[in-house]
C-alpha cells in the first residue's frame, strides 16, 4: 500500500494508519511528495502529471509491482491519477478527503466553488504572511478546534514545504480537473470523506459515487478524517483493502 499526503504535508500524517495496516499484514509505505517532508524542492514539477510519475517512481524504486494508492486531499488526485496512467500498478484506489478529479468548480464538475477567487486569495496570503497562512490552511479545516498540540504538528510539517512548492502545488490542487479520466478506469475507488469537510464538495462526492465500481462512506468530520474520528476510519479503511485487494 502507497499512501500519499496532502497539499504542504508530509508522510507523517499517516503515522497510525502506517501501523494499523502493517499489523494487518499488509507493506505500507509512505511517500513525501516533491516539495514536501523531506523530498526534494525543485522550482518546477508540480503538475498532476509529474506528482503522478513520482508516485509511480516510488513503486519502481522499491520494487514493487502493483499496490493499493492510498491518497488524502492533493493525495487523492495523485492517486486517480496514477490508476489512469499506469493502471497495471494500481489495484485499487482509496480517496480520503478529495473528490480525485477536482477540488473546484469547473464546466465537468459543476460542484464547489471555482478555483479563482480562493486561490488567488492564498497565494497573496502565502506572499504576505507564509507563516500565518500556513497555520490556518492546516487548521482551519476540522470540524472543530483542533488539539493545539495536534496543530503544532500539522504547521510545524507545513512550513517545510518552501513558498515555491506551496504555491505550485495550491495551483495543481486547485485547478486541475479530471473528469476526463474517469471513464478509463478499471479499478475499485473508494472515497472515505467527512461531511463537514469545507475543502470538499460532499454533492460531488456523492454523484461521483452513483459511478459502477465506486463506493462513498461519510464521517462526522472535517478535512482529516485519520485524525478527527481515527478509529471509525482505520475500520473504514481496512475495510476497502479488504474488498480490493
Amino acid at each position: 500500500m502507497l499512501f500519499v499526503h496532502g497539499w504542504s504535508l508530509s508522510g507523517q500524517v499517516w503515522d497510525r494508519q502506517l501501523r494499523v495496516v502493517a499489523e494487518a499484514g499488509y507493506r505500507a509505505v509512505a511517500m513525501d511528495q516533491r516539495g514536501h517532508g523531506d523530498s526534494d524542492a525543485p522550482l518546477d514539477g508540480y503538475d498532476i502529471r509529474d506528482l503522478t510519475a513520482d508516485a509511480i517512481g516510488v513503486l519502481d524504486a522499491l520494487g514493487i509491482s502493483s499496490a493499493v494508492i492510498v491518497g488524502w486531499s492533493l493525495g487523492g488526485m495523485v492517486a486517480l491519477r496514477a490508476a489512469h496512467e499506469a493502471p497495471d500498478r494500481v489495484t485499487s484506489v482509496v480517496m480520503v478527503a478529495s473528490n480525485g478529479v477536482s477540488a473546484s468548480r469547473t464546466e465537468s464538475f459543476p460542484f464547489g466553488v471555482p478555483a479563482e477567487g480562493p486561490l488567488q486569495a492564498i497565494l497573496a496570503a502565502e506572499h504576505k504572511d507564509r507563516i500565518s497562512l500556513r497555520r490556518s490552511a492546516v487548521g482551519d479545516p476540522f470540524k472543530g478546534d483542533p488539539d493545539p498540540a495536534v496543530l503544532d504538528w500539522l504547521h510545524r510539517i507545513s512550513l517545510q514545504t518552501p513558498s515555491w512548492a506551496g504555491r505550485a502545488a495550491m495551483r495543481t490542487l486547485m485547478c486541475t480537473d479530471q473528469v476526463d479520466i474517469l471513464d478509463t478506469l478499471s479499478v475499485p475507488v473508494t472515497a472515505l470523506v467527512g461531511t463537514a469537510d469545507p475543502a470538499l464538495s460532499l454533492r460531488g462526492a456523492r454523484w461521483l459515487a452513483e459511478r459502477p465500481g465506486w463506493r462513498l462512506v461519510e464521517f462526522d468530520c472535517g478535512h482529516y478524517p485519520m485524525l478527527e474520528c481515527a478509529d471509525e476510519f482505520d475500520d473504514a479503511l481496512l475495510a476497502a483493502i479488504g474488498n480490493q485487494t
